[in-house]
């Protein structure tokens, strides 16, 4: 994709000597930083399941003590399962 970027020129004399320094672009290098600040960013914000949850009083008492094969049975109790 193409797209323009303004950027001070101070800081794109800079990029061009370093591109040319190690012999590479300066789309590289724009590349390359951006792959880093997101990467940054998905380490400083990292993915959290939202709360879900609903109001009640948890678990019946009658299953307290049951398995995950039996809850699962009581679940799909008369659908067929």
């Amino acid at each position: 994709m193409k797209t323009t970027v303004n950027i001070p020129d101070s800081l794109f004399e800079e990029a061009k000597l370093v591109a040319r320094e190690e012999q590479t672009t300066i789309k590289a290098l724009l590349e390359e930083g951006l792959r880093r600040t997101l990467d940054e960013h998905k380490k400083s914000h990292p993915f959290r399941l939202r709360d879900a949850s609903v109001d009640g009083d948890g678990l019946q008492p009658h299953l307290a003590n049951g398995s995950w094969e039996r809850i699962r049975d009581m679940i799909y109790e008369g659908h067929g399962a």
